[in-house]
């Protein structure tokens, strides 16, 4: 997110959407106590009108692998 202001966020409307799938209508992110999240909206149908579904996911950073020789150190393949 560009705009890093704490416990805010921005959705778009989501390009991947189609009638026949269950991806959210609008996708983004926030910053949440200082945590970033993504964020995925539905369009729902109530007995009030229409209203928003929000999902809210934490960003992980990708699981750092070991390196190449860590990884051979730790091989208990028996050949």
């Amino acid at each position: 997110m560009t705009d890093k202001r704490d416990n805010s966020g921005i959705i778009y409307k989501n390009p991947d959407k189609t009638p026949d799938n269950k991806f959210p209508e609008y996708k983004g992110e926030a910053t949440i106590d200082g945590k970033d999240y993504w964020i995925s909206a539905w369009v729902k149908d109530g007995a009030k009108g229409k209203f928003f579904s929000i999902a809210y996911k934490a960003k992980q950073a990708p699981a750092k692998q070991p390196a190449f020789e860590d990884r051979l150190a730790d091989d208990q393949t028996p050949f």
